[in-house]
């Protein structure tokens, strides 16, 4: 499966004053990762996923498949791996369900906004509080965030 998704640092915490769909909580690992794939690990609240990703920027394929959250932590607690955790935010602006991510522990005042769309030139209504692109700097990507904690 393709997913199109674009990534932005944000300008200001103006965000908050959105309506808020949803918060979740994220657990993740990688067991695997090298220049342009990843095998990870996610424990969302009560659910939990292995996910396959191969590629790089706007477009890459992703494989999720949802697997006992009981299986993850087990997962998660053999491979004594650091976890990357964050906070995700779900609010609809523009037409669009921007996912914030709020990190935690070393990555603590990191917020990411994403969005996720049908083609790559979608054309899409930026909400006043996104700063800079990011979705192609290496930097952001959850696979090297984790690699660095």
């Amino acid at each position: 499966m393709l997913e199109i998704e674009r990534k932005y640092l944000l300008e200001t915490m103006d965000w908050k004053h959105e309506f808020i769909q949803s918060v979740t909580n994220i657990k993740q690992v990688y067991l695997f990762e090298d220049e342009d794939k990843s095998v990870r690990i996610r424990v969302r609240s009560d659910k939990a996923y292995l996910t396959i990703k191969m590629g790089k920027g706007v477009t890459r394929n992703e494989f999720e498949y949802s697997i006992p959250v009981s299986d993850a932590e087990e997962m998660i607690e053999k491979a004594e791996l650091l976890c990357l955790e964050k906070d995700r935010y779900v609010i609809h602006y523009g037409g669009n369900d921007w996912e914030i991510d709020v990190f935690k522990g070393k990555y603590e005042g990191l917020v990411l906004a994403e969005i996720e769309l049908a083609n790559e030139n979608d054309e899409i209504t930026l909400p006043s509080w996104i700063g800079e692109e990011v979705t192609n700097d290496p930097t952001y990507l959850n696979v090297n965030l984790f690699k660095n904690l």
